[in-house]
């Protein structure tokens, strides 16, 4: 249970949330990553996991104000408010840079990443085999999954509540993107554009799979951070190190058909990554790709000291 925040600190936790919205709807890259570099991850993990039979229990033998406290609800209402706000919002500027300036968008996360992987390495106390493989198994893990292409579509309710479920156990996770699980399971356009033309059925039976799969998941989590935390954040580090191969900016077109045709008539084709100077999409940005990735990582370590200050505070 978290000491109370005052309107400001809260306010502090909803840009939070806000930048992890951001990044969630992107294929490729975690909010689970910028809720660590911000000193909140171990928080969200902790008071999800607050969420059992023992904090219902609370309501009935305390009452409903020890049952919040016990599940810090003011976190998670500051949180969640700007997830939404973000989702509802960003999302559309997020995903208009993923069409239009991809190469800009892309070493902008690349550089983020990069500097969010050397950060949780820092934080690992003590380093032995066990460290060393998990950091190891971390990259391959992800590494295999950012060269996976889209294998399959779905919008039947079972699968999206199964979408929701998968997806929001990547998105907590620093280095899997949720949102490229969707891209992987092709629930991702139909998501998407449930968020935006406000189909509140696909949203429902999404978000149920959502309130799922973070409840489970976030259990297991918050034990292995008490008895395993070293290498937990191998593990972790080592997500983000694999995942780095499917946000390098300049990647071309492979072959001459689509990976998939969508039922509106999008195509959507398989890329592979190669150097700036052989790529062939749009303007090159190099220059300007390479002062986003630098600001990228830079602003890993502007959130890493509010992240410090929230905790200290």
């Amino acid at each position: 249970m978290e000491q109370p925040r005052s309107f400001i600190q809260l306010l502090g936790v909803t840009l939070r949330g806000i930048a992890m919205g951001a990044a969630d709807v992107v294929p490729g890259v975690s909010g689970g990553t910028i809720a660590f570099i911000t000193g909140i991850y171990e928080e969200l993990i902790n008071s999800l996991g607050n969420i059992n039979w023992t904090a219902f229990k609370k309501i009935k033998t305390e009452g409903l104000s020890s049952f919040w406290k016990y599940i810090n609800g003011n976190f998670f209402v500051a949180l969640f408010l700007g997830i939404g706000i973000s989702i509802l919002s960003l999302a559309r500027i997020v995903i208009y840079l993923m069409e239009n300036h991809p190469v800009l968008l892309w070493a902008f996360f690349f550089g983020l990443v990069l500097g969010s992987a050397q950060l949780i390495l820092k934080t690992v106390k003590k380093w032995n085999v066990a460290v060393w493989l998990a950091l190891l198994v971390g990259i391959a893990i992800a590494g295999y999954i950012s060269s996976i292409h889209t294998v399959g579509t779905g919008g039947s309710s079972w699968y999206l509540v199964l979408s929701g479920a998968l997806a929001i156990c990547a998105m907590i996770l620093p280095g899997i993107s949720g949102a490229f699980i969707l891209v992987l399971l092709g629930s991702y356009s139909l998501v998407i554009n449930g968020l935006k033309e406000a189909d509140f059925k696909l949203i429902g039976l999404f978000s149920l799979g959502c309130l799922i799969g973070i409840l489970a998941f976030s259990k297991f989590l918050k034990f292995l951070f008490k008895h395993y935390k070293n290498i937990v954040l191998a593990l972790l580090s080592g997500f983000l190190i694999g995942s780095l191969w499917k946000m390098w900016p300049w990647q071309n077109y492979l072959g001459n058909e689509p990976i998939i045709v969508h039922s509106d008539g999008r195509e959507e084709w398989m890329k592979t990554n190669v150097w700036p100077s052989d790529y062939s999409l749009s303007e090159n940005h190099i220059i300007g790709a390479i002062i986003l990735a630098v600001i990228g990582f830079a602003l890993v370590y502007f959130m890493e000291r509010i992240g410090s200050k929230n905790k200290a505070e």
